[in-house]
């Protein structure tokens, strides 16, 4: 009987011990999982703040400078430098806008879609056409794009021409848009909105 007894007590603490090494372990992994969490959130907060008191980051600012690149070379590669900065600068003068209409970063605007009558319908018309999928292959084109992008975007270059323009189209359609002009620059012809 007591041989019986020893046995039920060794189980009791060996299934104690057990016990106490899973709750421990349990606790463990509990700490580890807020701290991780707490660090992420921390890392969301500051993040949030800084993006709030209007600093970008160096690769968000990067991506931005990649989509107006892109948008200036598929939109108006072959235009003249004038050109180009027209193009980037209505980029930026919907960007700017003040009312969020075209998109909250450069990158949103150039890639902004709209459904009118159940249709599609890109801002810049690169966008949905599968040009954007292709990649660029004048280089020099690019490489122009590219500066133009830095210049219009990181040194805040701007055409006083073009300070209201907020469309565009090609001289060989006529959307019949009833815009005021601004400008024709090479072959675009630029407008501003109706007041």
């Amino acid at each position: 009987m007591i041989a019986i007894l020893d046995k039920i007590k060794h189980l009791d603490v060996v299934q104690l011990v057990k016990t106490s090494m899973r709750l421990i372990c349990f606790m463990v992994l509990v700490a580890v999982v807020v701290a991780v969490t707490n660090t992420k959130l921390q890392t969301l907060r500051v993040n949030n703040e800084v993006y709030r008191q209007g600093f970008v980051s160096a690769t968000e600012r990067t991506k931005q400078l990649e989509c107006m690149t892109r948008n200036i070379y598929y939109e108006a590669a072959t235009e003249p430098f004038e050109g180009k900065v027209a193009v980037a600068q209505v980029t930026m003068n919907r960007l700017e806008d003040g009312r969020g209409r075209f998109g909250r970063d450069v990158c949103s605007v150039v890639y902004q879609k709209n459904i009118i009558y159940e249709k599609v319908v890109c801002q810049f018309s690169w966008t949905c056409d599968g040009v954007s999928r292709v990649k660029p292959i004048y280089a020099a084109h690019y490489r122009e794009s590219e500066e133009v992008a830095k210049k219009v975007l990181l040194e805040n270059f701007r055409l006083p021409s073009m300070k209201d323009a907020m469309y565009y189209h090609a001289d060989y359609v006529n959307p019949r848009w009833g815009k005021p002009q601004v400008a024709k620059i090479g072959r675009h012809i630029f407008y501003r909105e109706n007041q």
